[in-house]
């Protein structure tokens, strides 16, 4: 960045910041806001996995989710230590929210941020088993992988190269999954899988937010932001249809 360019106009034309010195007070509250729900859903997600271990059959699957919930915690902790940067207190955080909560399994969607803290809104729903966690798992898993290659092109270089080293952690999870999924559906009830699956779709789908998002283009003005909350939904929503099909199940039809 030259001396006659300002941030913003170099934040703009595409370049990078990597000291919280540097970022101008919009772009921190923007990134704190970012990051928090990012780590909140991840904590979240973690917490209510916990439980569902136990139900896995058989021994590696069980290890297999005492993983996930490792890694999904680590990986919370791998971001909030670029929050920590920005004056965030990394001791005390965890223990301000109480991650196991949920909500009623009937509760209506609702593209609000949790009463709770700043988790995705899809964490707010109980799991019910394991073969709805496995669901579950598996579709948030893909949507995790499109929102992270956006999240890895993120303008603060610190928390854009957190992003990257998190994708193939994330993607595995996604893999064992599937892997989960193809057996069930080797083994078990296919309507007991559809009703799952009919019930996180939407669920995972307002994880992406809303369409019309009045800071877009403020964001990407930053270079927070790059493709739209739509353009994203899209491509989670093709691209799990095709792994679906694979696999003999069906998404629900388009609204």
């Amino acid at each position: 960045m030259n001396d006659e360019m300002s941030i913003e106009s170099y934040l703009a034309a595409g370049g990078v910041l990597s000291n919280p010195s540097n970022v101008p007070p919009r772009y921190r509250a923007e990134l704190m806001t970012i990051m928090a729900s990012f780590v909140d859903s991840a904590l979240a997600g973690a917490a209510g996995f916990v439980d569902i271990i136990n139900e896995g059959p058989g021994i590696k699957s069980r290890m297999a989710a005492a993983r996930i919930v490792l890694e999904k915690t680590a990986n919370a902790d791998r971001v909030l230590q670029v929050m920590g940067d920005f004056g965030a207190d990394t001791e005390r955080y965890v223990d301000h929210h109480p991650w196991t909560a949920r909500l009623d399994r009937e509760a209506g969607l609702d593209q609000s941020r949790s009463k709770h803290d700043r988790r995705l809104a899809v964490f707010n729903y109980p799991l019910e088993g394991w073969a709805d966690a496995v669901v579950m798992n598996l579709l948030m898993g893909r949507a995790v992988a499109v929102q992270l290659a956006e999240l890895s092109m993120i303008s603060y270089q610190p928390l854009a190269e957190a992003f990257r080293a998190i994708q193939p952690v994330e993607a595995h999870h996604a893999r064992l999954a599937h892997e989960g999924l193809s057996r069930l559906v080797q083994e078990g009830d296919i309507n007991m899988l559809q009703e799952s699956i009919h019930y996180w779709w939407p669920r995972v789908a307002i994880s992406f937010g809303a369409d019309a998002s009045d800071k877009f283009e403020t964001l990407c003005a930053l270079g927070l932001r790059h493709r739209s909350n739509s353009d994203l939904r899209t491509r989670w929503q093709s691209e799990m249809r095709g792994v679906l099909r694979e696999l003999g199940l069906n998404a629900p039809e388009p609204a």
